[in-house]
């Protein structure tokens, strides 16, 4: 009976697998690899795949791509009827594909250093590489990796006077932040007007419309601004103007232009839906910007985007994008683009890239009375009351997970380590994300929420933006409307619309964050519907602003605190067993939502300030007894008075990136000192900005400065090329107010620029010269 079983069990297993569909395997050249193989490029290998397709074959098709460069003539586009397919590389540093081709040019000496060389007719670019290193188009200012906004900005970078020294300026590229920092825009110059002034087109890039703002600007693709090492022009007569590095044989360099704007497309339909591709172990390269494609905005968040990018997916189930490497691309790197479900983006590097590293952006069909601008509204008696999607075409149950993002949003502003806007129950997790313009994670809107974002590092965020967070959000949804009272009365007769659109909680647990120009954690305008638990804060503090429903426990804020700012009179929002190290920062509160509480202050000062508005009658103060603040641990130890109040430790060596390969690569953030009288004791002298700042404590000291008490912060150096030495700060001055309150030691000076480093300036009085006078102190370059 045994053996009967066991030969009828074998039976089917090998009918089975003679019924199994069969798999193929591709092998593919690089234009660089010499040695005999089946397909010569990835174009040749894909017309196989189709082929094997046609002739019914269903079983898994695997393109293995050798190392070296694999050069795209156009974007692979992946179909439903072309899964499942796997596509792997030798690994990201081995293996290349590039949307580049390189040219063979015969130089010519033009003159002060500048060559030329004509370029075949119908071939344009807008990036040239040279010896794999990418070159500048010819810009004012000159590039300087240390110049801020666009590696340099000049307020006269479009005027009148430089205009007139420009013969053609026809296809010159304007870039220039909002007036108010959120985000940029960026111009095509079509001509000069009769008044001497620039004709332009374009400045659609951002949803907030605005002016230039006065200072943050650049202008490139400029003949007459060819004037340093690494800059090139293309003419209108396809010759290339280049002014070559030193180290540069033009001879013999490697001369890449980019060509291609994607590199793969994934295309399916909710109905008809890729299924089942994998991408690993390959290296993206080369893509053109973007900037003056089609846009649209993302409901009523600031931002309007391309869908496109290196990796552009729509319509898709079960992709996986898994050790690869993005970099030196155009525009964005990775855009999961209306429905998807079940796609994974893990243990990949994305750096040095134009716009955004990862977007997740649904459709706005699926929106029950979507509005698209800040001002604009649906009238409350044509509202969907509907909670939810109206449809599936939106990004679902996918994972970004253990990836490293830095220097991007090197072109465009309105950009983001990753992007969410209109999707559900999305995890962002493990990612260590630094040196970006403007947040590091990024959520438009409160549709449909359900997302965990966890274990992430993110910080050297907004950098080139203000009044924004390493975390940012908003929350423009149903229930928002431009005229606050209208808002308040909706909201109050139905306290549970703000709910049909943020359907599911999204949950902000276990990161670190570091905002150096504005919040580390930012709810703004609205956002609803949210749990924030176990971070650490490292210098921006948590801001709520007018949202519904938030429960924020158990963090901890360096040098900052909690900024609830203009909130609903009945918000249902929670604080509590936090640890904040400075006062509450407070703006036009009509209630303080249903519990703020058990929280523990730095000291009696801040706590009664809090008890003065019926809070915190629960809460205590002291000093949190951190366990290692000069290496970044923050657990309280086991008698920490912190721990009275209901505070709860959480782990400190989790945050970021857990990939061993990425790890060895990953930066980590400044850790701060703690701005209190202990922290002073120990620091004699400290940095700030470039500044070298010490406390005047001696009646010499007093004297020396004309000072009529002992106190204020005095500038003992200034380093040159920081930000403090674009402002008017001098050495020798003492510092004693800043933004109307009085400055004592050092402790105040950090307390306020904590509290006001998201305006990008600070409004201090100094003592110099034996007189009192007003100031302005810039807080970034």
């Amino acid at each position: 009976m045994t053996r009967t079983v066991f030969s009828y069990v074998f039976l089917l297993i090998f009918i089975c697998s003679c019924n199994s569909p069969k798999e193929h395997t591709l092998f593919v050249n690089s234009v660089d690899n010499t040695s005999d193989s089946s397909y010569k490029n990835l174009h040749q290998a894909f017309k196989k795949v189709r082929a094997l397709r046609n002739k019914g074959e269903k079983g898994k098709i695997t393109i293995y791509l050798s190392s070296g460069t694999h050069r795209l003539e156009k974007a692979i586009t992946i179909k439903p009827s072309d899964g499942p397919l796997e596509f792997i590389g030798e690994g990201r540093g081995k293996t290349t594909i590039k949307g580049s081709q390189k040219l063979s040019l015969e130089w010519q000496p033009h003159k002060d250093n500048i060559w030329k060389a004509k370029v075949p007719d119908g071939i344009q670019f807008d990036q040239l590489y040279v010896d794999e290193q990418p070159q500048i188009t010819a810009r004012y200012p000159n590039y300087d990796e240390n110049g801020g906004h666009w590696q340099g900005y000049a307020a006269d970078a479009i005027a009148k006077e430089r205009i007139k020294k420009w013969i053609n300026p026809k296809g010159a590229v304007i870039h220039a932040m909002h007036r108010g920092e959120w985000g940029g825009f960026h111009y095509l110059v079509t001509g000069i007007d009769d008044k001497g002034e620039l004709k332009l087109s374009g400045g659609h890039q951002n949803n907030r419309p605005s002016a230039m703002h006065p200072k943050y600007r650049m202008v490139e693709n400029v003949f007459e601004e060819l004037d340093a090492p690494g800059e090139w022009f293309l003419d209108d007569n396809n010759t290339l103007y280049f002014h070559p590095r030193s180290e540069t044989t033009l001879e013999t360099a490697n001369i890449e232009i980019v060509q291609q704007k994607h590199l793969i497309n994934i295309l399916g339909t909710v109905d008809n839906p890729v299924k089942n591709v994998s991408i690993r172990g390959i290296r993206f390269e080369h893509t053109k910007r973007t900037l003056f494609e089609k846009y649209e905005p993302l409901l009523r968040s600031d931002w309007t985007v391309y869908r496109g990018g290196a990796i552009f997916m729509e319509g898709s189930e079960a992709i996986r994008i898994k050790d690869c490497e993005f970099t030196n691309l155009g525009g964005n790197a990775i855009f999961v683009s209306k429905y998807n479900r079940d796609v994974t983006v893990e243990n990949n590097l994305i750096h040095n890239i134009g716009a955004t590293a990862i977007n997740l952006v649904g459709s706005p069909t699926a929106v029950r009375s979507p509005s698209f601008q800040y001002g604009q509204f649906v009238e409350a008696s044509k509202l969907d009351t509907v909670r939810g999607p109206k449809n599936d075409e939106y990004p679902a149950n996918c994972t970004i997970d253990n990836n490293l993002i830095y220097r991007i949003g090197r072109i465009e502003k309105q950009t983001s380590g990753v992007n969410i806007s209109m999707a559900m129950d999305l995890t962002v997790s493990n990612n260590s994300i630094y040196e970006v313009p403007r947040a590091g994670i990024n959520i438009c809107d409160g549709t449909w929420g359900g997302h965990i974002i966890e274990y992430n590092d993110v910080f050297s965020t907004v950098l080139e933006s203000g009044d924004h967070g390493a975390f940012n959000s908003w929350g423009r949804d149903r229930f928002w409307h431009p005229n606050r009272s209208i808002m308040d009365s909706l909201t109050e007769s139905n306290p549970k619309m703000p709910l049909w659109d943020a359907i599911h909680t999204t949950v902000i647990r276990n990161n670190r964050f570091r905002c150096d120009h504005g919040w580390d954690i930012d709810l703004d305008d609205g956002s609803t519907n949210y749990k924030i638990e176990n971070n650490v804060c490292l210098n921006g503090g948590i801001k709520l602003r007018e949202g519904f429903y938030r429960t924020v426990e158990n963090n901890i804020t360096i040098n900052n605190s909690f900024h609830p700012h203009v909130w609903f009179k009945n918000s249902g929002d929670v604080f509590k067993r936090n640890i904040v190290l400075t006062d509450y920062k407070d703006i036009w509160l009509r209630g303080w939502g249903k519990e703020v509480d058990y929280n523990f202050f730095p000291d009696k000062k801040a706590l009664e300030k809090a008890q003065k508005n019926k809070t915190d009658l629960h809460s205590s103060f002291g000093d949190p007894m951190f366990t290692d603040v000069e290496n970044a641990d923050y657990t309280v130890l086991e008698n920490s008075p912190a721990l009275k109040v209901g505070f709860v430790n959480f782990p400190m060596d989790k945050f970021g990136v857990k990939d061993k390969h990425l790890k060895a690569l990953a930066k980590q953030p400044i850790t701060p000192i703690i701005w209190n009288k202990t922290s002073e004791q120990k620091q004699s002298k400290v940095q700030w900005l470039g500044a070298t700042l010490k406390n005047i404590e001696t009646i010499e000291e007093r004297s020396a400065s004309g000072l009529n008490e002992t106190s204020g912060v005095l500038v003992l150096e200034i380093k040159e090329g920081s930000v403090i030495a674009k402002s008017e700060l001098k050495k020798g001055d003492v510092i004693i107010g800043s933004e109307g309150k009085k400055i004592m030691t050092m402790a105040d000076l950090m307390n306020s620029y904590q509290g006001n480093n998201w305006k990008g300036a600070l409004e201090v009085q100094i003592y110099r010269n034996q007189a009192a006078q007003k100031i302005r102190i810039l807080l970034k370059k």
